[in-house]
């Protein structure tokens, strides 16, 4: 008699019925540590299928949280294959992404932005309203400049756009939503489209997920730029706990509206 397939290594039952709604998360303080786990079915031939309960970790920097509380590590855990990541930037986006999470057969790790905390959206009564991982969205369309933006950066991109476009520029607004999987084409649709573009990731700049997004706009959209790939991202240093001091380290509007203006060749005001 056969001893059927071996236990999942969580502990998890290998039932194939998974959680329906998007309440099935729990709030962990960091995300699972070992590798075998990101992909049980390839230590056990795909066969064991067991529900998936997204992990969700806050982001809450920008409050005084010194350097302690004040993670956005996402980019640490893109290089761990196997690992889906998404940092929704709105309600509306968080709802139908992490329902599709919880039918996922991967694990995900859900990025929430406590900056994004406070603002609305419209959300959908459709039970079965997803938004499948990996598939990205334009917040705002435009002809001057793509700005491809990552979590609590989607609302200073688009307040940015609305600056730029009292100037002239007009600049698009792209949101990953995921950055495992990646919407590259979407991004490099943009970009051909406008010829320039910019990143801007509340995370450290040095290996962070702008950085890989500017690597693969340099790599395979190129011949479409018309000039270099910028990035602004938060300065490599740990997050002081300062008001004054900690604010200036992120991304804001200004800095997105300075980048803008320099790929489009227009002068920076004197008094910016």
């Amino acid at each position: 008699m056969s001893a059927g397939p071996p236990p999942l290594s969580n502990g998890g039952n290998a039932s194939s019925e998974r959680p329906s709604n998007s309440d099935a998360c729990f709030t962990a303080s960091s995300p699972p540590k070992h590798q075998p786990q990101t992909r049980p079915d390839l230590l056990f031939s795909a066969q064991p299928s067991a529900p998936n309960v997204p992990t969700t970790d806050s982001l809450f920097y920008g409050n005084s949280n010194a350097a302690q509380h004040s993670d956005r590590n996402y980019s640490m855990f893109m290089n761990v294959p196997g690992l889906k990541i998404m940092v929704p930037s709105n309600a509306h986006d968080m709802k139908g992404m992490l329902k599709a999470a919880v039918r996922d057969d991967d694990p995900v790790l859900c990025f929430e932005d406590s900056t994004c905390w406070m603002s609305k959206a419209e959300l959908p009564d459709d039970p079965d309203f997803l938004i499948p991982l990996g598939k990205g969205d334009i917040k705002r369309e435009g002809s001057d400049v793509s700005i491809i933006a990552i979590g609590g950066a989607v609302p200073l991109a688009l307040k940015a756009a609305s600056d730029l476009a009292a100037e002239g520029i007009s600049a698009e607004v792209v949101d990953p939503r995921s950055l495992v999987p990646l919407d590259k084409e979407l991004i490099l649709r943009s970009v051909r489209k406008t010829g320039r573009a910019i990143t801007v990731d509340p995370a450290h700049q040095t290996c962070s997920a702008g950085s890989e997004i500017a690597a693969i706009i340099a790599e395979r959209a190129f011949d479409a730029l018309r000039g270099p790939v910028l990035r602004i991202a938060t300065a490599d240093t740990h997050l002081p706990f300062s008001p004054a001091i900690e604010k200036a380290l992120y991304p804001s509007p200004e800095r997105i509206v300075a980048a803008a203006r320099k790929l489009v060749g227009i002068r920076q005001p004197e008094n910016a």
